[in-house]
């Protein structure tokens, strides 16, 4: 096992690439200067098995250890920015203007950058490493972990396992957090149309108004939580769009509603998508109305395998020691299409720790620097724990 100061030598130069990345954002698939920085940085390492163009501008690299016949381990990095104006105010701020790495996967590509310059050199290991470079983690289906999966990359490569790590704002810098089972939540969305009858809004006797049906929607939609589930079990349903008329004086034919689902329990999909219908459809026409409704299955829960998250567990506390690696999180409601990964093989996403930063997805986040050596050390001894000669 190694420490983190062994990996310090690397932090200037990796630096330097993960500013670079963050200037530059692209959006969804269409990270293509970002896909060729990261193939002239991996073939500048001396790989030689590097695939682009995968699932659009996905990439995975082989680093063949110098042990012997073992098996291939996948480590992921996601590598797409966001929709988002930047205020961070750093010299290294984003040159696209409404895009930005609001996300920190500029820093998760430079630490598999730097990860994969290490093992290149060192080769330590049996087997074979396999570096995920995903596109397209922040869109909406089908997202690059799903048609990276799709394409076939795992049989592909002849990956056994895969494994993942994303900053986590409001943790020390050195600390890693991760659980067994749920880490993440499972993500759906849907779309709810009330039809009613519009007219003037100073005759709403003359209308079925559909503004006042949809505000008792979204009360009845909190019922199925707080009333119609298990409190033990995690579940979440937020309304957050609203689209009526367009003017002080009409009340609408229709209302336009969407929102989010999100839970650590599968079945309660199920559930979920069956009783907002059912919930909604009863209030709608109890008032004379009706509904149109979309639902649509986006993200699995994230799910840590057993002997997986041991091994997480295992090369975080052998860098920075049992007392930095927090093994018993409690999983949190946010998604990451990580999970279609981990649904084809087995794996564990692990929390690297971000400092007192702003929270991604805030226009004034930065991925912190001095996160980047522990990220490496991470990668290199996971690796050399798993493939161990």
């Amino acid at each position: 096992m190694h420490s983190v100061d062994q990996f310090r030598d690397l932090q200037g130069e990796v630096t330097a690439w993960r500013r670079y990345l963050h200037e530059n954002p692209e959006l969804d698939f269409q990270v293509h200067n970002t896909a060729r920085f990261v193939a002239e940085k991996l073939a500048s390492f001396g790989i030689n098995h590097i695939e682009t163009g995968i699932a659009e501008t996905g990439i995975v690299a082989l680093i063949q250890g110098k042990g012997g016949h073992g098996p291939t381990i996948g480590l992921r990095a996601d590598m797409d920015a966001l929709p988002i104006l930047e205020a961070s105010n750093k010299p290294w701020s984003s040159k696209v203007l409404g895009k930005m790495h609001a996300c920190g996967h500029d820093g998760h590509t430079a630490m598999l950058l730097g990860a994969a310059k290490y093992l290149a050199n060192t080769r330590n290991f049996k087997g074979c490493v396999a570096l995920i470079f995903q596109p397209a983690e922040e869109v909406e289906l089908p997202s690059g972990g799903l048609k990276m999966v799709q394409v076939g990359i795992m049989d592909r490569f002849s990956i056994s396992k895969v494994f993942g790590m994303h900053n986590a704002p409001g943790t020390e810098i050195g600390k890693f957090s991760i659980c067994h089972g749920p880490i993440m939540a499972s993500q759906d969305d849907f779309d709810i149309l009330v039809k009613g009858r519009g007219g003037h809004a100073a005759k709403p006797h003359e209308t079925i108004d559909p503004v006042v049906i949809a505000a008792q929607i979204i009360v009845g939609l909190q019922m199925l939580v707080s009333r119609n589930t298990n409190p033990i079990k995690s579940l979440v349903i937020s309304v957050t769009k609203l689209n009526a008329a367009n003017a002080y004086n009409v009340i609408a034919d229709q209302v336009e509603m969407a929102g989010t689902v999100r839970t650590h329990v599968p079945e309660l999909r199920d559930f979920a998508e069956r009783q907002i219908m059912t919930a909604a459809q009863g209030i709608a026409r109890g008032f004379g109305a009706d509904i149109e409704f979309k639902y649509r299955r986006s993200v699995p829960v994230t799910f840590n395998h057993t002997v997986e998250t041991n091994l997480a567990i295992r090369a975080a506390r052998g860098l920075v020691g049992s007392a930095s690696v927090y093994e018993s999180i409690k999983p949190g409601m946010g998604a990451e299409d990580f999970a279609y990964m981990l649904e084809a093989r087995p794996g564990a996403m692990i929390f690297i720790g971000n400092g007192p930063t702003a929270g991604v997805h805030n226009p004034a986040y930065d991925f912190n620097d001095e996160a980047l050596p522990y990220g490496i050390g991470y990668w290199v001894n996971l690796v050399e724990t798993l493939l161990a000669i």
